[in-house]
């Protein structure tokens, strides 16, 4: 058990962004608990001499799981990241409900189950930081992306009452908005809507996710940070 170390839980961390943020994390000397829904997360934890296991975010059992082999592997926590992809897409009327609930799962109630298992061990140990990892489209929708942009919006709202509840009880949490990340294929009519005329590189959120993560965003708490290289418009 390391009581020195800083340690975080990244959640979808088998590939793209997770993956690129928990390397972030390893070589800023954390110590890290890695989940995937698939052996990404467990051959990852390999390569970076930590731990992993294979879950789904919309299990609680999951969650709960990986909170647990945390605290026995390391003792505390101090940091979570929760990344995961795309819910369904389609037409905004031929979704069904089973793609709304599948929705909510992944990118909704996945970080209130994590806050739910985990806060309390960052009461315990002084603090900790929260960081979720949302998309530009949450508060500028966009019908590519609609059941990810709703729930995503509600994410916003649940992240504002839990940073009022815990800011002063140093726990904090925020939302990293991605643009068009280059763990997806470029798409030339996207990228001429882009004002940085490229895609977001996976390491730019990972360098946001650890400032998020560190005492030197210690004041931010309950905030929506786009780093989405311009393509949002609002003020």
């Amino acid at each position: 058990m390391n009581d020195t170390k800083q340690v975080a839980i990244v959640v979808g961390a088998g590939r793209g962004m997770g993956a690129s943020i928990s390397r972030a994390l390893k070589a800023e000397g954390y110590q890290l608990v890695l989940l995937s829904n698939t052996g990404g997360a467990e051959d990852l934890a390999e390569e970076l001499n930590c731990v992993g296991m294979t879950g789904s975010v919309t299990s609680e059992k999951d969650i709960k799981r990986v909170v647990d082999l945390c605290m026995s592997s390391y003792g505390r926590v101090d940091g979570v990241i929760n990344s995961t992809g795309h819910p369904p897409k389609g037409d905004l009327l031929e979704l069904t409900d089973d793609n709304w609930k599948l929705g909510m799962e992944l990118v909704f109630l996945n970080v209130v189950r994590m806050a739910r298992a985990v806060t309390p061990y960052m009461l315990q140990g002084g603090g900790g930081s929260i960081v979720n990892i949302s998309t530009f489209a949450a508060y500028e929708p966009d019908p590519s992306f609609p059941v990810s942009a709703c729930m995503r919006a509600a994410l916003g709202g649940y992240t504002k009452l839990f940073s009022s509840e815990y800011a002063a009880r140093g726990v904090r949490m925020n939302n990293i908005l991605p643009g068009f990340i280059d763990s997806y294929p470029e798409d030339e009519s996207i990228l001429n809507k882009i004002p940085a005329g490229r895609y977001g590189k996976v390491s730019e959120i990972a360098d946001t996710a650890l400032f998020l993560l560190s005492a030197g965003s210690g004041y931010i708490t309950g905030q929506n940070i786009r780093v989405d290289g311009g393509i949002t418009k609002s003020v």
